[in-house]
């Protein structure tokens, strides 16, 4: 097989949600059905003891919540798939927000019985801005929900995006049957017994199923047809370049808990997504897939993702290029030559050595501190790089220091390795080298805490300051006398000086009486 064939194999796509709408449960269904799995977990499975193999986190498994992304590999068929389950509490958007920068296309979970929530939208737009393509699954159809018709009214119009219903729901929660399919023009029984065993039953040019069965006599059933003809004559049509450029969702329904539906979704998902196609840098300039130069760039530092070796991962978006162990790269920002030997991939929820990885593969490197989210790495003389990921500046700030001074080791090397993971900015102050936190969100200050911990035994005491407005100022505007309680100076952990402001009003006073000084809202 050659390169270009090869990159035609591989679907990389993201999972997006509110929280709760199911999809850290769907992720689980598509590793079952890709074989990776014996026994698909749930996010919430303390009793069992059987968690989602996406949650590997301590925290996750005993709250319930994904808090960061987690990249998994399988197969299916002939098809190379990397999953990226994301976080869908919003205190964690930055690291979804990253994440949907490595990917090919996103798969959007909504909860039949809620419709379109706020976190739902905010990344539906995100995709919308890169034009990834989305997939939609309408969750949660072995509870009672939503009328099906109102859900997909609300896609189109609160996310202003055209749906293609690819299939039909018949009947929801206790009365759920089955799904009328109009894209593979069959039915789809929650009981094949009472089809003679058979779990998909064709349907004939009339749009019937043929037979003598129960279900047949029911309204339910008539209803479906009677929808399904409906979507035929005045819904949109199917268009994969319109799919393609996001532009058109196409739209399944099923249960990722009971696994209804959810092979389905995967058959026609591996049809139509894309594979990997040619970046764009920073200069505006295509990196073509099949490239002989590697290229990628790093969308994501997770530390302690094996507590017992106390690694750090930076993971990497192949862009360009063949991945194999010992190939020499050049870190872009530093222009350092580095060998590429000690890397891995993740299936499901074991690790392989990564021996072989082409453009769309997501692959792991263990990093002892040269990379940066963001980073681009090349191995070729002619210098690339990636357009910068997103960062969001932080609201909420955190004094912190050691509940007991004997652990100030373990405490300053768990601050050093968890702030690398991007969702919490550490501050010193000026004058006192005091720790200071900054984050979007509160429950990313509990997950800090409880991480400091568990794994690295430093317990903390946490001071609230509220909300705050970081400004960053070049360092020859840099006046040490210009710090205040309401404009308190301080170093972020690139040594970069920065004022967190008290408030607005602060902000305003101090540009009235420091023209001079530019404010900034990144460095």
């Amino acid at each position: 097989m050659n390169l270009i064939d090869e990159i035609k194999t591989r679907k990389t796509f993201a999972i997006i949600s509110h929280p709760d709408a199911g999809k850290t449960t769907i992720t689980e269904r598509l590793l079952y059905y890709s074989g990776a799995i014996r026994q698909a977990g749930t996010v919430k499975g303390k009793k069992s003891g059987k968690f989602a193999k996406s949650d590997w986190m301590a925290i996750e498994k005993e709250r319930g919540i994904s808090v960061t992304s987690s990249v998994m590999q399988v197969y299916y068929g002939d098809y190379h798939i990397n999953i990226v389950d994301t976080p869908g509490h919003e205190d964690f958007s930055e690291d979804t927000y990253r994440t949907l920068m490595a990917v090919d296309a996103a798969v959007m979970v909504i909860d039949s019985g809620k419709g379109i929530e706020p976190q739902t939208k905010k990344l539906f737009e995100v995709c919308a801005m890169r034009g990834i393509p989305i997939f939609t699954f309408m969750n949660k159809l072995d509870r009672d929900g939503r009328e099906p018709l109102d859900l997909v009214s609300e896609l189109e119009e609160v996310l202003g995006v055209d749906a293609y219903v690819m299939n039909w729901p018949m009947g929801m929660g206790k009365n759920f049957l089955g799904l009328y399919d109009l894209h593979n023009q069959r039915v789809e029984l929650t009981h094949p017994e009472d089809a003679n065993g058979e779990d998909f039953l064709p349907l004939n040019d009339a749009g019937e199923v043929e037979g003598d069965f129960a279900f047949k006599k029911s309204s339910i059933y008539t209803q479906a047809m009677e929808d399904a003809q409906l979507l035929r004559e005045a819904g949109n049509e199917f268009d994969l370049e319109a799919v393609s450029r996001g532009k058109l969702t196409p739209v399944f329904f099923g249960s990722a808990l009971t696994g209804f539906g959810v092979q389905t979704f995967l058959d026609a998902f591996v049809d139509f997504a894309p594979s990997p196609a040619a970046q764009t840098t920073q200069k505006d300039e295509l990196v073509p897939v099949d490239s002989e130069e590697l290229t990628g760039f790093i969308f994501k530092i997770q530390a302690n993702m094996n507590p017992a070796h106390r690694d750090r991962i930076a993971f990497v978006r192949i862009c360009s290029g063949v991945f194999e162990p010992g190939v020499d790269v050049t870190l872009q920002r530093t222009k350092k030559k580095i060998k590429l030997s000690h890397t891995t991939q993740f299936m499901a929820d074991t690790r392989e050595t990564a021996t072989h990885s082409i453009a769309g593969d997501i692959i792991g490197l263990y990093d002892t501190g040269n990379f940066q989210i963001g980073d681009t790495i090349y191995s070729g003389k002619t210098e690339v790089q990636y357009p910068a990921l997103p960062q969001f500046t932080p609201e909420l700030f955190m004094k912190v220091a050691p509940k007991n001074v004997m652990k100030q080791k373990s405490f300053h090397k768990g601050i050093e390795q968890l702030v690398q993971e991007g969702a919490i900015q550490l501050y010193k102050t000026f004058h006192t080298n005091e720790y200071i936190l900054g984050a979007v969100g509160q429950l990313q200050f509990e997950v800090f805490k409880y991480r400091l911990k568990e794994e690295y035994n430093a317990e903390v005491v946490m001071t609230p300051m509220g909300r705050r407005i970081a400004r960053w100022i070049n360092e020859e505007d840099l006046d040490q006398n210009l710090s205040s309680s309401r404009n308190l100076l301080c170093r972020d952990r690139f040594d970069a000086p920065v004022f967190l402001f008290e408030n607005e009003f602060a902000v305003n006073w101090f540009k009235d009486k420091h023209p001079e000084i530019e404010l900034t809202t990144l460095f």
